[in-house]
């Protein structure tokens, strides 16, 4: 293969990877100065990236370190996205899932009451405004 078909544009590559959801948020990313290609900013969405590249952005509240493997033809699964990288990020801390816990008028710690609703309705009211 020559050096130009083992090379993909690191938009492209980011929405094959399933790191964007389309290749416009992609755009966004790198253009934006988010995305980092072997510790340098990608200044350009055109970037061209390849097997052994490491790439370095925030995703959610975690910061992703991933090294390409393959540069992939296609949008597919999840297992054969995944198959395009290597992780060397640090695995996510586990939460557990917990319900929300209210203080409601019986201090049981069960639903909140009507008041209590009332109440987290208009502190979301307020911070949407």
């Amino acid at each position: 293969m020559s050096d130009e078909v083992a090379r993909i544009r690191l938009d492209k590559w980011l929405y094959h990877a399933r790191f964007a959801k389309s290749r416009g948020i992609a755009a966004d990313m790198v253009s934006g100065g988010h995305v980092r290609v072997n510790r340098d900013k990608a200044g350009k969405p055109a970037h061209k990236v390849g097997p052994g590249d490491v790439l370095t952005f925030a995703k959610g509240d975690r910061v992703r370190v991933v090294r390409i493997v393959a540069v992939g033809t296609r949008r597919g699964p999840a297992p054969e996205a995944q198959a395009l990288y290597d992780d060397l990020s640090d695995p996510a801390p586990e939460t557990p899932a917990r319900a929300p816990a209210y203080d409601n008028a019986h201090g049981d710690g069960g639903r909140p009451t009507k008041r209590d609703r009332r109440k987290i309705d208009a502190a979301r009211r307020r911070v949407l405004d």
